[in-house]
Protein backbone atom coordinates (compact mmCIF):
# COMPACT_ATOMS: atom_id res chain seq x y z
CA UNK A 1 0.00 0.00 0.00
CA UNK A 2 1.21 3.69 -1.05
CA UNK A 3 0.54 6.57 0.60
CA UNK A 4 2.32 9.62 0.38
CA UNK A 5 4.14 10.80 2.98
CA UNK A 6 6.10 13.89 3.77
CA UNK A 7 7.95 15.17 7.18
CA UNK A 8 5.65 18.25 8.35
CA UNK A 9 6.37 18.79 11.56
CA UNK A 10 5.68 22.34 12.66
CA UNK A 11 3.00 23.19 10.13
CA UNK A 12 -0.23 24.41 11.10
CA UNK A 13 -3.52 22.40 11.38
CA UNK A 14 -4.85 24.45 8.00
CA UNK A 15 -1.60 23.39 6.28
CA UNK A 16 -1.47 19.96 6.89
CA UNK A 17 -5.06 19.49 5.84
CA UNK A 18 -4.23 21.32 2.40
CA UNK A 19 -1.30 18.86 2.26
CA UNK A 20 -3.61 15.97 3.12
CA UNK A 21 -6.19 16.85 0.31
CA UNK A 22 -3.07 17.26 -2.40
CA UNK A 23 -2.17 13.52 -1.23
CA UNK A 24 -5.67 11.94 -1.64
CA UNK A 25 -6.38 13.28 -5.03
CA UNK A 26 -2.62 12.00 -5.87
CA UNK A 27 -3.84 8.86 -4.40
CA UNK A 28 -7.07 9.11 -6.29
CA UNK A 29 -8.32 6.17 -8.29
CA UNK A 30 -10.99 4.94 -11.23
CA UNK A 31 -14.00 4.32 -9.05
CA UNK A 32 -13.92 0.33 -11.45
CA UNK A 33 -16.50 -2.49 -10.65
CA UNK A 34 -16.65 -0.70 -7.70
CA UNK A 35 -18.21 2.42 -7.14
CA UNK A 36 -18.82 4.24 -3.94
CA UNK A 37 -21.47 6.72 -5.19
CA UNK A 38 -24.03 3.63 -5.45
CA UNK A 39 -24.23 3.50 -1.44
CA UNK A 40 -24.65 7.40 -1.10
CA UNK A 41 -28.31 8.05 -2.68
CA UNK A 42 -29.39 11.87 -2.18
CA UNK A 43 -25.87 12.62 -0.78
CA UNK A 44 -25.44 16.01 -3.17
CA UNK A 45 -22.18 16.38 -4.37
CA UNK A 46 -20.16 13.90 -2.22
CA UNK A 47 -16.91 12.91 -3.99
CA UNK A 48 -15.02 9.90 -3.92
CA UNK A 49 -11.46 9.48 -4.77
CA UNK A 50 -11.80 5.56 -4.25
CA UNK A 51 -8.46 5.12 -2.36
CA UNK A 52 -9.77 2.52 0.56
CA UNK A 53 -10.42 2.78 4.03
CA UNK A 54 -6.67 1.42 4.83
CA UNK A 55 -4.90 4.31 3.04
CA UNK A 56 -7.65 6.72 5.08
CA UNK A 57 -6.15 5.34 8.13
CA UNK A 58 -2.59 5.05 7.27
CA UNK A 59 -2.50 8.64 6.03
CA UNK A 60 -4.04 9.96 9.62
CA UNK A 61 -1.52 7.54 11.12
CA UNK A 62 0.88 9.24 9.25
CA UNK A 63 -0.21 13.19 10.28
CA UNK A 64 -0.10 12.15 13.66
CA UNK A 65 3.21 10.89 13.51
CA UNK A 66 4.49 13.73 11.91
CA UNK A 67 2.70 16.41 14.04
CA UNK A 68 4.26 15.47 17.84
CA UNK A 69 3.69 18.85 19.08
CA UNK A 70 0.03 18.58 18.14
CA UNK A 71 -2.61 18.67 20.88
CA UNK A 72 -6.21 17.13 20.99
CA UNK A 73 -7.17 20.80 19.66
CA UNK A 74 -5.07 21.04 16.75
CA UNK A 75 -6.06 17.43 15.75
CA UNK A 76 -10.07 19.18 15.74
CA UNK A 77 -8.48 22.40 13.90
CA UNK A 78 -7.24 20.17 11.25
CA UNK A 79 -9.98 18.17 10.68
CA UNK A 80 -12.86 20.86 10.67
CA UNK A 81 -11.07 21.65 7.77
CA UNK A 82 -11.14 18.22 5.79
CA UNK A 83 -15.05 18.16 7.01
CA UNK A 84 -15.67 21.07 4.94
CA UNK A 85 -14.33 18.88 1.72
CA UNK A 86 -16.79 17.02 0.01
CA UNK A 87 -14.79 13.98 -0.52
CA UNK A 88 -15.74 11.05 1.99
CA UNK A 89 -12.34 10.05 2.34
CA UNK A 90 -10.66 13.61 3.34
CA UNK A 91 -13.53 13.74 5.85
CA UNK A 92 -12.36 10.38 7.15
CA UNK A 93 -8.82 11.29 7.64
CA UNK A 94 -9.79 14.55 9.68
CA UNK A 95 -12.08 11.86 12.07
CA UNK A 96 -9.42 9.40 12.11
CA UNK A 97 -6.83 11.93 13.40
CA UNK A 98 -8.88 13.01 16.11
CA UNK A 99 -9.94 9.76 16.91
CA UNK A 100 -6.07 8.75 17.59
CA UNK A 101 -6.02 11.54 20.64
CA UNK A 102 -9.24 9.31 22.23
CA UNK A 103 -6.91 9.57 25.71
CA UNK A 104 -6.80 12.95 25.77
CA UNK A 105 -11.17 13.32 24.68
CA UNK A 106 -12.74 16.06 26.86
CA UNK A 107 -16.76 17.10 27.32
CA UNK A 108 -15.90 20.09 25.62
CA UNK A 109 -15.36 18.68 22.08
CA UNK A 110 -19.21 17.27 22.05
CA UNK A 111 -20.41 20.80 20.28
CA UNK A 112 -17.86 21.08 18.12
CA UNK A 113 -18.68 17.36 16.99
CA UNK A 114 -22.36 18.38 16.62
CA UNK A 115 -21.66 21.07 14.94
CA UNK A 116 -20.07 18.98 11.69
CA UNK A 117 -23.48 16.99 11.93
CA UNK A 118 -26.04 19.82 12.05
CA UNK A 119 -24.07 22.12 9.38
CA UNK A 120 -23.99 19.64 6.79
CA UNK A 121 -20.33 18.47 7.06
CA UNK A 122 -21.14 14.92 7.67
CA UNK A 123 -24.54 15.00 4.72
CA UNK A 124 -23.86 11.19 4.70
CA UNK A 125 -24.50 8.12 6.50
CA UNK A 126 -20.97 6.84 6.59
CA UNK A 127 -19.13 10.08 7.74
CA UNK A 128 -21.96 10.37 10.25
CA UNK A 129 -21.32 7.05 11.76
CA UNK A 130 -17.60 7.51 11.44
CA UNK A 131 -18.42 10.38 13.75
CA UNK A 132 -20.63 8.31 16.57
CA UNK A 133 -18.08 5.35 16.11
CA UNK A 134 -15.07 6.85 16.62
CA UNK A 135 -14.97 10.19 18.82
CA UNK A 136 -19.19 10.67 20.21
CA UNK A 137 -19.68 6.89 21.22
CA UNK A 138 -16.41 6.55 23.32
CA UNK A 139 -16.61 9.90 24.62
CA UNK A 140 -20.02 8.53 25.73
CA UNK A 141 -18.41 5.71 27.53
CA UNK A 142 -16.06 7.56 29.33
CA UNK A 143 -18.44 10.19 30.07
CA UNK A 144 -21.87 8.94 30.55
CA UNK A 145 -23.22 12.18 31.89
CA UNK A 146 -23.61 13.34 28.54
CA UNK A 147 -26.01 10.60 27.42
CA UNK A 148 -29.09 12.77 28.16
CA UNK A 149 -27.86 15.69 26.24
CA UNK A 150 -26.95 13.19 23.30
CA UNK A 151 -30.21 12.21 23.61
CA UNK A 152 -31.99 15.16 23.13
CA UNK A 153 -30.40 15.25 19.58
CA UNK A 154 -33.48 12.83 18.64
CA UNK A 155 -35.37 15.85 18.14
CA UNK A 156 -32.87 18.04 15.92
CA UNK A 157 -34.15 19.29 12.89
CA UNK A 158 -31.28 18.06 10.89
CA UNK A 159 -31.76 14.27 10.71
CA UNK A 160 -27.63 13.60 10.62
CA UNK A 161 -28.07 15.18 14.62
CA UNK A 162 -30.93 13.02 14.78
CA UNK A 163 -29.22 9.58 13.61
CA UNK A 164 -26.43 10.43 15.50
CA UNK A 165 -28.99 10.60 18.77
CA UNK A 166 -28.75 6.59 18.36
CA UNK A 167 -25.86 5.65 16.46
CA UNK A 168 -23.73 7.69 18.92
CA UNK A 169 -25.31 5.37 21.66
CA UNK A 170 -24.45 1.74 20.45
CA UNK A 171 -20.74 1.76 22.33
CA UNK A 172 -23.03 1.58 25.21
CA UNK A 173 -26.07 -0.43 24.37
CA UNK A 174 -23.40 -2.97 23.63
CA UNK A 175 -22.18 -3.00 27.56
CA UNK A 176 -25.79 -2.84 28.52
CA UNK A 177 -25.62 0.67 29.73
CA UNK A 178 -27.76 3.88 29.14
CA UNK A 179 -30.50 1.65 28.21
CA UNK A 180 -33.24 3.85 29.79
CA UNK A 181 -31.64 6.69 27.52
CA UNK A 182 -31.69 3.42 24.63
CA UNK A 183 -35.24 3.11 24.79
CA UNK A 184 -36.34 6.83 24.98
CA UNK A 185 -34.57 7.56 22.02
CA UNK A 186 -36.00 5.09 20.46
CA UNK A 187 -39.68 5.95 21.46
CA UNK A 188 -38.82 9.29 20.21
CA UNK A 189 -37.55 8.48 16.78
CA UNK A 190 -40.07 6.04 15.55
CA UNK A 191 -42.46 8.44 13.78
CA UNK A 192 -39.60 9.50 11.64
CA UNK A 193 -39.98 9.51 8.20
CA UNK A 194 -36.55 9.18 6.85
CA UNK A 195 -35.43 5.37 6.50
CA UNK A 196 -31.93 6.01 7.29
CA UNK A 197 -33.29 6.74 10.94
CA UNK A 198 -35.50 3.90 11.03
CA UNK A 199 -31.74 1.75 9.80
CA UNK A 200 -29.95 3.58 12.71
CA UNK A 201 -32.35 3.38 15.05
CA UNK A 202 -33.13 -1.14 14.56
CA UNK A 203 -29.10 -1.26 14.87
CA UNK A 204 -29.28 0.64 18.31
CA UNK A 205 -31.90 -2.04 19.19
CA UNK A 206 -30.20 -4.78 17.37
CA UNK A 207 -27.59 -3.97 20.09
CA UNK A 208 -29.38 -3.16 23.14
CA UNK A 209 -31.07 -6.47 22.70
CA UNK A 210 -27.32 -8.03 22.61
CA UNK A 211 -27.00 -6.95 26.08
CA UNK A 212 -30.36 -7.53 27.37
CA UNK A 213 -33.12 -9.49 24.61
CA UNK A 214 -36.27 -10.13 27.02
CA UNK A 215 -35.66 -6.32 27.48
CA UNK A 216 -36.06 -5.73 23.53
CA UNK A 217 -38.61 -8.63 23.05
CA UNK A 218 -41.33 -6.87 25.90
CA UNK A 219 -40.00 -3.48 24.14
CA UNK A 220 -41.38 -4.54 20.80
CA UNK A 221 -44.56 -6.61 21.79
CA UNK A 222 -45.91 -3.77 23.47
CA UNK A 223 -44.62 -0.88 20.77
CA UNK A 224 -44.84 -2.88 17.90
CA UNK A 225 -47.63 -1.43 15.35
CA UNK A 226 -45.43 2.24 16.26
CA UNK A 227 -42.01 1.23 14.79
CA UNK A 228 -41.13 1.50 11.30
CA UNK A 229 -41.06 -2.07 10.14
CA UNK A 230 -37.28 -1.96 9.03
CA UNK A 231 -36.36 -1.06 12.52
CA UNK A 232 -38.49 -4.14 13.70
CA UNK A 233 -36.26 -6.23 10.69
CA UNK A 234 -32.34 -4.48 12.20
CA UNK A 235 -33.93 -4.93 15.48
CA UNK A 236 -34.20 -8.92 15.60
CA UNK A 237 -31.64 -10.09 13.52
CA UNK A 238 -29.94 -11.77 16.66
CA UNK A 239 -33.20 -13.80 17.85
CA UNK A 240 -33.28 -17.24 16.25
CA UNK A 241 -35.32 -17.95 12.96
CA UNK A 242 -38.32 -19.23 14.66
CA UNK A 243 -38.13 -16.24 17.42
CA UNK A 244 -38.19 -13.41 14.44
CA UNK A 245 -40.80 -14.98 12.72
CA UNK A 246 -43.23 -14.80 15.60
CA UNK A 247 -42.09 -10.96 16.14
CA UNK A 248 -42.62 -9.85 12.90
CA UNK A 249 -46.43 -11.24 13.34
CA UNK A 250 -46.44 -9.75 16.78
CA UNK A 251 -45.39 -6.41 15.97
CA UNK A 252 -47.94 -5.88 12.86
Amino acid sequence: MTVVRRRTSGTSPYAAARLARRDLARLARPAGAFDASRYFRGAGDLGFYNVGTDRVRAMAKAVVRDHPEWTIDHAVRFADVLMRNRYLEAKGVGIEVVARYRSRFTPLLLPAWKRWLAGGRSANWATTDSICGALIGPLLVAFPRLVPQVARWSRHRSMWVRRASAVGLIPLARKGAALDAVYEVARVLHPDPADLIHKAVGWLLREAGKADAGRLERYLRANGPKIPRTTVRYAIERFPPAKRRELLGATR
